[in-house]
């Protein structure tokens, strides 16, 4: 695969099982998180969507993107595990920033699981620091 020949676009409509599958492929997907949804979601609002690198016609890389009107957020940061360090995360981060400062968004906020050290590097490694907080969340919805 060429990185230079890798296309980042919005996903469509048809993406979606494919987008999955590489969501899975790459451990990103949980149990009580409908991906499917995810995506449907991200992709019928003004503030997010979901970006995807393709290569000779197959989704290769994915980030979903949103906003919150100053700051902004990446979920489903994914590559092909066949693919990995090819400069295809930093593509589709590349892209991801690009997305958020067009909609005049300054700071982005990311959250890696605890344990994922690789995903650590990654984020490090373009830039990215740890910040004094601890994430909260509640289930809105079960």
């Amino acid at each position: 695969m060429d990185i230079e020949s890798t296309e980042v676009r919005p996903a469509r409509d048809e993406d979606a099982e494919a987008l999955v599958a590489l969501w899975e492929a790459s451990g990103l997907t949980r149990p009580w998180n409908d991906a499917r949804e995810d995506i449907a979601f991200a992709r019928g609002g003004p503030a997010s969507d979901v970006l995807v690198g393709t290569s000779e016609g197959r989704i290769v890389a994915s980030a979903m993107v949103g906003h919150d009107g100053h700051r902004g957020a990446v979920y489903y940061v994914a590559t092909d595990p066949a693919l990995r360090g090819q400069g295809l995360g930093r593509l589709i981060m590349d892209a991801a920033e690009d997305w958020l400062r067009a909609r005049g968004v300054w700071k982005l906020n990311l959250m890696v699981r605890r344990g994922n050290e690789g995903a650590m590097g990654f984020y490090a490694a373009l830039g990215y620091g740890q910040d004094e907080v601890v994430a909260m969340s509640k289930r809105l919805r079960e």
